[in-house]
């Protein structure tokens, strides 16, 4: 009897893996250890790159805050010290907006916080 090696199956995972690198350069889209080895590669930058954006948003959020601080004329660091004293509960990607689109309402804040 001859051996069973369930063609079926392989097929379909591998042809899983092709149609998810549909688009990829040169052998990567269409040579089925490329295209492995290249979407494996894909999948590992997309798990640490979405550790990295949050790393990112939050640098971008302190550089926002801290512009808004300086044109008020406080440092970052007072003004986040300030904050957690006075138990005012603001998260840094809502200070960052308020700094960037509504100066006033930053103003107030920082007012708030001064006093």
């Amino acid at each position: 009897m001859p051996r069973s090696v369930n063609a079926v199956a392989s097929r379909a995972r591998r042809k899983k893996i092709l149609n998810r690198t549909k688009g990829y350069w040169g052998r990567g889209k269409n040579v089925w250890t490329v295209a492995k080895n290249k979407w494996e590669k894909g999948q590992t930058y997309a798990y640490r790159d979405r550790k990295n954006k949050k790393r990112e948003f939050r640098a971008l959020w302190i550089n926002r805050i801290n512009a808004g601080c300086r044109m008020n004329g406080i440092s970052y660091s007072v003004f986040m010290g300030e904050l957690h004293k006075n138990n005012i509960e603001l998260n840094r990607k809502v200070l960052a907006d308020l700094a960037m689109n509504h100066p006033e309402a930053f103003t107030a804040v920082v007012k708030m916080v001064k006093k």
